[in-house]
């Protein structure tokens, strides 16, 4: 899917290239099994005829199924990867529901997951990978669909994501001040989400101070590549604020403990940034806890992009995963996966 940033005047010519590889090779992705609700479903097929495992990537919140792009030209070859945008988010539309008057949340999103599986993926082993809200997302399919987990999915990566208390998150302030946001922060963003286009403008005249709080939230050092750190600013930028506001109270609601218990005879990757401000550590060592199986680890000097941050590390321990994966389901994998892994 192109996304709307790419289309912004001042990409510099290697994010241009980076996004120029990314659609090399791959077919145009087509609107999606919800309509224009879930458009930019995108499957990718390696060299095998019929891959032996499907790994579908779940994008997180205010991002869009670009933030995979290294994981995708990592394990293009030999796999079937699945890639779509969520609600409201890249080249999916609007969530009509939403816009109907029906407040945006978690499981809605798992049951546009479970949609996509049924669509493009309705037979074979899955590996399910989730970033922050799509990590969510995963949680809550488990919920909804455990035949799902029991019958099909052969592993689970779980990146910078929490399984709920997220009230309890400080977001990098004082005691007090994070009390008070999360008490009125819901509200002034639905009334900023109200004044969308004068907010837009305001975004646009403030680019130096909306690029630190950027950064400040997605990486966990200065000493990130500055192409890099565009590519992910224009990722959330491409994110309207009425769609933040959308979203934001669905947070605060989350709670998906109970739902781990789906996951926990299943091969589990689960990774943090130890400077994630928006989902820290503390929260995957919980979800790690509720899972035998889980590999934990906590990424040094990392924030909360670290699919980002720290590609070759995220794909290396995720090509580990698709190993303990096939594995698992009796599936094998073509040998640039293994070469990955032995980076781990």
């Amino acid at each position: 899917a192109r996304p709307r940033a790419t289309s912004r005047p001042r990409t510099a010519p290697r994010l241009r290239g980076w996004l120029g590889r990314r659609r090399g090779g791959a077919a145009e992705p087509q609107p999606g099994p919800l309509g224009g609700v879930l458009s930019g479903v995108g499957t990718w097929l390696g060299a095998a005829p019929t891959p032996p495992l499907t790994v579908v990537f779940v994008h997180g919140y205010c991002l869009n199924q670009d933030s995979w792009h290294f994981q995708r030209e990592a394990f293009r070859d030999g796999l079937r990867l699945v890639f779509y945008d969520q609600r409201s988010h890249g080249r999916s539309e609007r969530s009509r529901s939403y816009l109907a008057g029906e407040p945006a949340s978690i499981d809605q999103l798992g049951g546009d997951l479970g949609a996509v599986i049924d669509a493009v993926a309705p037979t074979g082993p899955l590996v399910l990978v989730g970033h922050s809200m799509g990590g969510m997302t995963v949680m809550a399919l488990a919920d909804q669909r455990p035949e799902l987990f029991a019958e099909r999915v052969a592993g689970v990566a779980l990146l910078g994501t929490t399984a709920g208390n997220w009230r309890d998150v400080t977001l990098g302030l004082p005691g007090v001040g994070a009390k008070v946001f999360h008490r009125v922060g819901p509200g002034v963003i639905k009334a900023l989400g109200r004044q969308a286009g004068l907010v837009e403008r305001g975004r646009r005249l403030s680019s130096e101070l909306t690029s630190a709080v950027y950064h400040r939230f997605s990486f966990g050092t200065d000493d990130v590549d500055p192409a890099r750190a565009r590519f992910a600013q224009l990722l959330l930028e491409s994110t309207p604020v009425d769609v933040v506001a959308e979203f934001f109270p669905v947070f605060s609601a989350h709670d998906k403990t109970a739902a781990l218990a789906v996951l926990r005879d299943l091969p589990a990757l689960v990774l943090a940034g130890d400077r994630d401000l928006l989902t820290p550590p503390a929260h995957s060592e919980a979800i790690a806890e509720q899972l035998p199986e889980a590999e934990l680890e906590i990424l040094p000097d990392t924030g909360h992009l670290l699919m980002l941050e720290r590609p070759e590390l995220v794909n290396a321990r995720l090509a580990r995963l698709l190993e303990r994966a096939a594995a698992h389901c009796g599936a094998a994998l073509p040998p640039p996966v293994h070469l990955l892994a032995e980076q781990a």
